[in-house]
């Protein structure tokens, strides 16, 4: 079935102007201009960021919606195609146990692509995410991972581990980032979803 909308979850400290967002957005709108595109802002607030992603998606089609989250981003989306049945799901490198992980990030946070802007990751943040990290994904097999070994943020061996029986793409080495996204893996991903 061919996705007609495309949700694109950007990371921890990350945005809607991270590389891979940008890559995404821009061959969309000129491979795929049928295909509804969004990537918004996320909150700091794991529940919050939540309700936003439920917002807006709440009038797509399950059958033909798709969801591409990264890092904590992947996260996110894990979780909403655990409550949607969404059609396809990409997971970059993502989060599998971010209230362990961001435990240590409490605090005053800088993002990633702009330094300038700040937010406060509150304690009460940690609690948001154990509510929303667990669950098993209703249809693996719609559902692609890309992991990279030399991910230097998270063990590739607990995002392998997390969602049996997706379509894996194990890379060796790499990075966090996937630096080399636009020339390994970006066809991949849009291949998979399929898009309109």
């Amino acid at each position: 079935m061919t996705s007609t909308h495309l949700l694109y979850l950007h990371g921890f400290r990350s945005s809607p102007q991270s590389a891979k967002a940008r890559l995404m957005a821009e061959r969309v709108r000129r491979d795929h201009p049928a295909t509804v595109w969004c990537c918004p802002q996320l909150p700091p607030s794991p529940a919050a960021a939540m309700a936003l992603i439920r917002e807006l998606t709440a009038d797509w089609p399950r059958e033909s919606m798709a969801v591409v989250g990264s890092s904590l981003g992947g996260c996110y989306a894990a979780r909403l195609a655990i409550e949607t049945g969404c059609a396809r799901t990409v997971l970059l490198n993502p989060a599998v146990q971010p209230a362990r992980d961001l435990a240590k990030s409490i605090g005053e946070q800088r993002s990633w692509q702009d330094p300038s802007q700040s937010f406060h990751f509150r304690p009460e943040y940690i609690d948001e995410l154990r509510a929303i990290e667990g669950g098993q994904l209703p249809h693996p097999e719609q559902c692609l991972a890309i992991v990279a070994q030399g991910d230097e943020v998270l063990d590739w061996r607990e995002m392998v581990a997390r969602h049996p029986g997706v379509q894996l793409r194990l890379l060796e080495g790499g990075d966090h980032a996937l630096s080399d996204f636009e020339s390994t893996q970006l066809d991949a991903v849009l291949d998979f979803l399929q898009l309109a």
